[in-house]
């Protein structure tokens, strides 16, 4: 039933556009998000109001296979728009689709008015808007922009002509601009399609969107399509386009001239007050507008028109933001001027920015301790954030934020330490990710609130503080004898000062220790004390050739009544460990610890062929590269941290000995990936083949011994890639025929002679190639030649289509879902009779997002032979 209704109402409007197809001038598909698969369509179309073709409704498809016919809005119907010669026509309906995947949403209406003059036939060709949009959970719901000014503005020769869509959208993703091709029937590029004529150049600011022609060389009519691309972390989430009529007259009214106007940023609380004078050279009669997201959204912007009239017109635009008018991109306004003039009307454009910020967390506090520092603030409550950014530096430095500047940049010595999730997250804990924080440096902090959209609101003030000294201080952790069973470790800890509170003794000091693979600190020792003096301990009969070793020195004193009680402030401290990277040729040692000193030098000791252990190196960083080293050999170290400790008031010198620890060098650090191109290849009389050759530059890579390169390839934009050859080094291009579809995902990584592969780098194939194909004349007349109806199909990639053929009653002739169709012209045993045939046809094309239906329209012209007189 549906592709009968579908069929009568498109010959309706083929019927009609013969004598009324001067009618569509511009229009766009957008739509919202209602939940789940479902989603609200608007189909707008801007109509010539003296023709008698505006459509009560208008055919959709919705690019899962089905299609609808959407009705008119009434009320309001038809809207004319004032101070021109157009409607504005507003067509809704819902639509639910079957699950995730890329769906292209089409309009198609018969047919464009006459004299179009870039568009060969204009009278002839369909009129046609599309738009398409992605489902999927890895780009959650989404909604179109919405464009907020109407195409309907007319040029004039020489003058430069500016037209800006005001899109704006509402989940605040970036948006791109670009002029592309009007589109014809079933939604492809008009064929003769040309730019209009420009004395200088013709383009889209692909960020603001003001299109600009510079100047039209000639009057008439033109039509330009602007496509609108909507990004969310980089995917292309969605794609609308306008397309729009500009006629180009001959005149001498000048058009108004509007003031300049600078972008604008501002925190989320303050205000706008903005005036905009415009002028007329002529002395015209003067309109203004605006509009824009301010508009748009909550507690909108204000646009009071204080005085116009001949030759001027005295405006300002107001705006009291607030926290939800804050987002990571900037809202877009577009004001527009036009004169009215007796010859004929025209406008000025001017284009400006809004940036709204979200407002800084109050300041953050910092708490030390003996070797973390606790970092609380208050939750934001300016907007919904998601979580927080935590920046530390050391030592304090005055900030001031730039203009519009967000986060905390670099220059100002900051780094970001770490994210937190979560809005209601008010504290963090810097631990410095494990390592402990340096005693006697000043460890700044500001933060900043992340939101949703990515945005970040400006930096906190900052907060500083040091580190508290423990009690008692630990001073050493060094290994004294490598051994899987008589290892030993030396502890060492400075008298504990502040217990002169305390009644004299007796103390103890209680040894606790974590060992590699425990989880926590157990007792090991109790070392009693008089007068505190006692302060080390060798930590004996241990497996040293395991790392690290926690320990952590508690101490106690006796009250009164004889019970032991603890004194706080203990410290963690680990012993010194290695961390050995192989490459190739080299061995890059990392020192790690947990300790509350600050090591200023590493002795660095590798052994001998003798067995004993040479110094090779003294570094400043806990870093070292062992270069001009054996593949494939063992070769053992350990290292001496030399460091200090400030305690009340004196430099305590620190020496810790490490663990050993070996490595074996080789070749690990794999080649660059080449440089990929692919090209498809899809001829008529030929068969499908992608081209693929690739670049490699010895120079600039690695590795210069390649062995080898493989190509892989996958017909999916994820997924598992399949090995389709490997090839030797000097051979630098690959011609792959597809099994599925042309559309494909290729890598081609480089292999060197330890086998090391590059990084697989996808290059997907999105092929202009026409998977499928219908002929429109048939002569099943019995001589031999086209006597059967057949698509062509791309190298069989089609493996399914629905297609309807139907008479010019409208009554369905022939089904069938045969991607080769295969109609010999017979309609129940009888063949059909000379005449024109309407068909409808979802082609099934495997493309790399996805199996995608394409929905075909058109007319077969039957030549059956005089002798044939049946119809049915």
């Amino acid at each position: 039933m549906r592709g009968k209704l579908h069929i009568l109402v498109l010959l309706m409007l083929l019927n009609v556009s013969g004598a009324y197809a001067t009618h569509n001038r511009a229009g766009e598909i957008t739509y919202r998000h209602i939940g789940g698969y479902t989603y609200e369509f608007t189909i707008t179309t801007y109509t010539y109001r003296l023709s008698m073709a505006n459509r009560s409704e208008l055919p959709v498809t919705w690019g899962d296979g089905s299609e609808s016919i959407v009705p008119l809005v009434d009320p309001p119907g038809h809207q004319v728009i004032e101070n021109s010669d157009y409607f504005k026509n507003i067509y809704i309906a819902q639509h639910t689709y079957p699950g995730p995947g890329v769906y292209q949403i089409l309009m198609q209406d018969p047919n464009r008015n006459y004299g179009v003059d870039n568009i060969p036939n204009s009278e002839n060709v369909i009129f046609s808007i599309k738009t398409s949009m992605l489902i999927g959970s890895e780009v959650g719901a989404n909604n179109t922009p919405v464009l907020l000014n109407p195409p309907i503005d007319k040029a004039t020769r020489g003058h430069v002509f500016i037209h800006n869509p005001a899109a704006y959208d509402p989940d605040g993703d970036s948006l791109s601009f670009e002029i592309t091709i009007c589109s014809g029937a079933n939604g492809e590029p008009i064929e003769g399609y040309v730019l209009p004529p420009v004395t200088d150049t013709l383009f889209i600011d692909e960020i603001r969107g003001d299109l600009t022609w510079v100047t039209p060389a000639e009057t008439g009519v033109y039509n330009i399509a602007i496509r609108v691309d909507e990004w969310r972390e980089g995917i292309r989430i969605g794609r609308i386009a306008r397309d729009m009529q500009i006629d180009v007259y001959e005149t001498e009214n000048n058009p108004p001239v509007n003031p300049d106007l600078n972008d604008i940023c501002l925190v989320a609380g303050d205000s706008i007050y903005l005036v905009t004078n415009a002028t007329d050279a002529d002395g015209d009669l003067m309109l203004q507008d605006i509009v824009g997201g301010p508009f748009e959204v909550d507690n909108p912007s204000l646009f009071v028109i204080d005085s116009s009239g001949y030759g001027h017109a005295y405006s300002h635009f107001s705006w009291v933001t607030d926290c939800s008018h804050a987002r990571k991109q900037p809202y877009q306004v577009v004001l527009k001027t036009e004169d009215v003039n007796d010859d004929i009307n025209l406008v000025d454009i001017e284009t400006f920015s809004i940036q709204v910020l979200h407002q800084a967390p109050n300041q953050p506090v910092a708490i030390p301790g003996t070797d973390t520092i606790r970092v609380e603030w208050e939750v934001s409550s300016c907007g919904t954030p998601v979580g927080y950014n935590i920046y530390r530096k050391q030592g304090s430095g005055p900030y001031t934020p730039g203009y519009c500047e967000t986060g905390v940049p670099e220059t100002t010595g900051y780094q970001l330490l770490d994210y937190v999730a979560g809005g209601s997250t008010s504290h963090y804990t810097d631990d410095n990710k494990g390592s402990g924080l340096v005693p006697g440096n000043e460890y700044c902090y500001r933060i900043t609130a992340v939101y949703n959209d990515g945005a970040e609101s400006l930096s906190s003030g900052e907060s500083c503080t040091s580190l508290v000294p423990g009690n008692p201080p630990i001073l050493k952790v060094s290994v004294a004898v490598n051994d899987e069973v008589n290892g030993a470790i030396d502890l060492a800890w400075a008298v504990p000062r502040g217990t002169d509170t305390i009644d004299n003794g007796p103390y103890r000091y209680e040894i606790l220790r974590m060992a590699p693979g425990e989880a926590v600190l157990t007792s090991i020792a109790i070392i009693p004390s008089a007068d505190l003096t006692d302060t080390s301990y060798t930590d004996a009969g241990i497996n040293t050739l395991e790392y690290p070793y926690f320990y952590s020195v508690v101490l106690y004193y006796q009250d009164d009544f004889g019970e032991w009680q603890l004194i706080p402030g203990n410290e963690l401290a680990s012993s010194q460990y290695i961390h050995i990277a192989a490459s190739d040729n080299s061995l890059a040692l990392t020192m790690s610890k947990r300790a509350p000193w600050n090591n200023t030098a590493y002795e660095v000791f590798r052994e001998g062929p003798s067995g004993s252990f040479d110094q090779i190196a003294t570094v400043i960083e806990p870093e070292y590269t062992d270069t001009g080293l054996v593949n494939e050999r063992t070769y053992t170290y350990y290292t001496i941290g030399q460091g200090v400790r400030p305690l009340f008031g004196s430099d305590y010198l620190t020496e810790n000995r490490s663990h050993l620890a070996s490595g074996i060098p080789m070749d690990t650090i794999p080649p660059c990936p080449p440089e990929l191109y692919v090209s498809s290849e899809c001829d008529l009389d030929t068969i499908p083949y992608n081209y693929l050759s690739w670049e490699y530059s010895v120079d600039t890579c690695y590795d210069q011994d390649v062995i080898a390169f493989v190509v892989y390839s996958r017909d999916s934009l994820f997924g598992d890639f399949r090995v389709l050859d490997t090839l030797g080094p000097d051979t630098y291009t690959y011609q792959d025929l597809p099994g599925n579809s042309i559309e494909q995902c290729y890598a081609v990584t480089a292999i060197d002679s330890a086998g090391n592969e590059s990084e697989r780098l996808p290059y997907c194939v999105y092929s202009v190639c026409s998977f499928f194909q219908l002929p429109n004349v048939f002569t099943p007349n019995g001589d031999g030649v086209n006597d059967s109806y057949v698509s062509w199909n791309l190298n069989g990639y089609v493996k399914e289509v629905n297609m309807t053929i139907y008479n010019r009653y409208g009554k369905e002739v022939y089904l069938t879902r045969d991607p080769y169709i295969n109609w010999n012209g017979m309609i129940n045993n009888k063949l059909a009779t000379s005449g024109v045939y309407y068909y409808i046809c979802d082609v099934y094309e495997p493309r790399i997002t996805g199996r995608v239906i394409k929905t075909l329209k058109g007319f077969i012209h039957v030549y059956a032979g005089e002798q044939n007189s049946f119809e049915e």
